[in-house]
């Protein structure tokens, strides 16, 4: 539905975004992830033609984007970071004014939609100056959603709020991702696996990865990590290292006076599980659980986007 081919964007001697291509799927939620400064903003700027490319080309269903930009307004709802609020005004009077502007025939029913969408009922005949930073973000999504856009996108949309805010929002956007294609930005790692389908990370101008969180996990783990519980001593549980080969004891310790709790490691070119598995048996000691554990995202975005001398 959207794609980006060698996208290019220079201020001056500063390269924000670096020859990037992806594509974003109708219906999917695309997480766009990154550390503060590797070019997110100046990617959906683009994308929402608030900013024009230095190089490169974005479509949306197969249109130019600047060939066709009022067609292509007409098509997104945006939310920048900075939520475009008048705060002197009261809610109705706000999304009363955006949809003049976007020359919206059917304004009550809209505004009935997009309220009982946004939770903002209460709030309707309120100034926009008075409410919380929660209720805030409602209008600004209530607002990008007003004209009934195909694609919606999202600039750091939870920046600024307490936690149980954060949950209403991320609540909200799974909803509105249920019918529309969604891009939303972020730095903040448990933000994008809590509502997107797929992520791609950008770092320096650059795209770094792209895929499901499981695909990230297993794109970028060279070994293998195995947790075992198991009855047995740890004397005993230190001769298994030594009977498979392949296989590193990381850690031992104590779950209960008779059960261990072992992590082992092997690459992730051998499935060694069969062979732990087999030298326990003839042991014959109580294994009450094996499980595989993942590289977590956390590890995979910091391998990513680390810089030189440690800063991230």
């Amino acid at each position: 539905m959207i794609q980006l081919q060698n996208l290019v964007k220079d201020y001056g001697n500063l390269r924000a975004v670096d020859h990037i291509n992806f594509e974003i799927n109708e219906g999917e939620i695309l997480g766009f992830l990154g550390p503060n400064g590797a070019g997110k903003s100046t990617t959906l700027k683009m994308i929402t033609c608030f900013l024009t490319p230095t190089a490169g080309n974005i479509t949306v269903e197969d249109r130019n984007v600047y060939d066709n930009s009022k067609e292509i307004r007409e098509m997104i709802g945006y939310l920048p970071e900075t939520n475009p609020l008048y705060t002197d005004m009261t809610v109705y009077d706000y999304l009363k004014f955006v949809a003049d502007i976007r020359k919206i025939s059917n304004f009550k029913q809209r505004l009935k939609e997009v309220t009982d969408k946004c939770g903002l009922h209460g709030v309707v005949s309120k100034p926009i100056g008075t409410l919380s930073k929660g209720y805030r973000q409602r209008v600004g999504l209530a607002q990008a959603i007003i004209h009934d856009p195909k694609i919606l996108i999202l600039d750091e949309p939870t920046t600024g709020l307490d936690p149980n805010q954060i949950v209403e929002i991320r609540q909200l956007i799974k909803e509105l991702g249920k019918e529309k294609t969604l891009i939303m930005s972020s730095h903040i790692l448990q933000e994008v696996q809590a509502v997107c389908d797929r992520i791609v990370i950008i770092n320096k101008g650059k795209i770094v990865a792209d895929g499901s969180t499981q695909q990230l996990q297993n794109n970028f783990q060279n070994k293998n990590k195995l947790v075992l519980e198991i009855m047995a001593t740890k004397d005993e549980l230190g001769s298994l290292a030594d009977a498979v080969e392949g296989v590193e004891l990381l850690s031992l310790e104590p779950v209960t006076a008779h059960i261990n709790k072992a992590v082992l490691e092997y690459s992730v070119e051998q499935d060694k599980r069969k062979e732990i598995y087999e030298f326990i048996k003839q042991q014959e000691w109580v294994l009450l659980e094996m499980k595989r554990e993942s590289m977590s995202l956390e590890a995979v975005f910091r391998n990513l986007t680390i810089e030189e001398g440690g800063q991230a």
